[in-house]
């Protein structure tokens, strides 16, 4: 099976999700056979010119499913719901693959 990666780029408008926000996530990513590879407000851009997020955050997936229903956990789903109206986020899910090999 092929390991998926979510690469996520948040920058909070406000912290009033965040407290309730972390501890869920974490559970349920690891419910879901995920692992988180970073979550970091350390990183540099070394191409382009848009803003930088405020943070970074990569999580390994066993598969694309184990993602899919990780976003979709009746547990998660109000808290992810929060995380987008107290932050402006961008979120990709990326097959571990490399096509151009």
């Amino acid at each position: 099976m092929t390991t998926y990666f979510s690469v996520l780029e948040v920058t909070p408008t406000t912290d009033a999700w965040v407290a309730d926000y972390v501890p869920v996530s974490n559970k349920l990513v690891t419910k879901y056979g995920g692992k988180y590879i970073a979550r970091t407000s350390v990183h540099e851009r070394l191409e382009g010119d848009r803003e930088s997020p405020a943070l970074r955050i990569i999580i390994s997936w066993p598969s694309k499913q184990a993602a899919l229903d990780f976003m979709a956990d009746p547990e998660y789903v109000p808290h992810l719901k929060a995380r987008g109206a107290g932050s402006i986020s961008h979120h990709a899910l990326i097959e571990g693959i490399d096509q151009l090999a």
